[in-house]
């Protein structure tokens, strides 16, 4: 009876042990294929834009671009700071690049409290479609964002 019973328990337990590996493999996989939104820095010529998105990609929920020496920056996306005073410009600015509709320019001091707690606390309240909401920066991102609102700021190139 023993020698039916050692193989068949030592059978049942690889078979557990293979689903188990497989339902983590499946599962890294989808934290793989998951797009991580975070926040980043770029320059085109003086031009400075801050973006939190998905890297390397057009996936954008929030973009604030500058030039040095400005006090406001133009913010685009599909989610708007919480709380801030966004000034909107008198006329639409022509097709918005990340909706493919019409696109107002809206602008938010550089000094306005939602983008220096962003720098400061790595939180910034947010508004969209789904409704209030908060963007978090880690602390590298967070040095990112207080170089990027030094730089429009300083009216340095």
């Amino acid at each position: 009876m023993f020698k039916f019973l050692l193989p068949a328990t030592a059978a049942l337990g690889l078979v557990a042990f293979t689903a188990q590996s497989q339902d983590v493999a499946s599962a890294e996989t989808a934290a793989a294929a998951t797009p991580v939104m975070q926040w980043s820095v770029h320059h085109e010529g003086a031009l400075a834009k801050l973006a939190y998105g998905v890297a390397h990609s057009d996936q954008l929920a929030l973009m604030v671009s500058c030039l040095p020496g400005d006090r406001t920056a133009a913010v685009y996306g599909d989610v708007q700071p919480e709380g801030a005073r966004l000034i909107r410009a008198s006329l639409p600015q022509g097709v918005d690049p990340l909706s493919d509709g019409e696109a107002e320019e809206t602008r938010i001091a550089l000094s306005d409290p939602s983008l220096q707690g962003l720098a400061r606390r790595g939180r910034m309240a947010v508004r969209g479609d789904a409704g209030v909401f908060q963007l978090s920066a880690t602390v590298q991102e967070r040095r990112a964002i207080a170089d990027f609102l030094a730089y429009c700021s300083a009216g340095r190139v």
